[in-house]
């Protein structure tokens, strides 16, 4: 199955990169390009891909205006977010307009490949180690709610530790469990509370207080 990718940054030269990188992988294949953020919106609309890969800044429409309009008609379309910095303030915006993740653009292809297959096969690019920065630095100040209700006391447990960033493996050895049990409360979870993905989870999590996000500015 060939996933298809839309690109949108203002630069042509990044997207020509972008569109190379992309190209040598056979099950990939870049359906169109755009060079702004209401153009973006015009082409998924057209073009309906797997994949949106946004560049965050681009004048007039912003990448993360374009993402929360083209998730709202095409809600099985994945959006990556591209952006020069991992410390990028816009990023969590992003990521609460409904975004699965995001890459520098320093990214190396087979990085490249493999998240936007990750991505459009539901899951999302939520690393232990930069996505967690940028949500810990950026994240709504926590509600005073100590759980979310919706959810099992071992479903908030293993929420907790996913925003924490552990896999799944890792997971599934603190609380002695099979990888297969904690992917099935992940995914209870997200159905429960009505969200996209694991990236939402997170954000959920920090902004209901379940976990707290760092004092620290490192």
């Amino acid at each position: 199955m060939t996933i298809s990718v839309l690109l949108a940054d203002d630069q042509a030269l990044v997207r020509a990169g972008f569109r190379s990188l992309l190209g040598r992988a056979k099950f990939l294949a870049v359906v169109g390009e755009a060079a702004s953020g209401e153009e973006a919106v015009r082409q998924a609309a057209l073009l309906r891909p797997d994949v949106v890969l946004m560049d965050i800044r681009m004048p007039g429409m912003d990448g993360i205006v374009a993402t929360r309009r083209i998730l709202t008609e095409l809600p099985t379309t994945r959006v990556i977010i591209l952006t020069t910095f991992d410390t990028d303030e816009h990023v969590f915006e992003a990521l609460q307009a409904g975004a699965s993740g995001f890459l520098t653009k320093e990214v190396e292809p087979a990085e490249l490949r493999r998240a936007v297959e990750v991505v459009a096969a539901g899951d999302s690019l939520l690393s232990p180690g930069v996505t967690r920065r940028v949500i810990e630095r950026f994240a709504h100040r926590p509600r005073p709610t100590a759980t979310l209700h919706a959810l099992t006391a071992r479903e908030n447990e293993v929420v907790r530790l996913v925003a924490e960033g552990l896999s799944n493996d890792e997971i599934a050895a603190a609380l002695v469990i099979s990888p297969l049990t904690v992917k099935t409360h992940i995914s209870r979870a997200i159905t429960k509370l009505g969200l996209r993905d694991r990236v939402q989870l997170v954000i959920t999590a920090y902004e209901h207080g379940l976990v707290r996000a760092s004092r620290s500015d490192g």
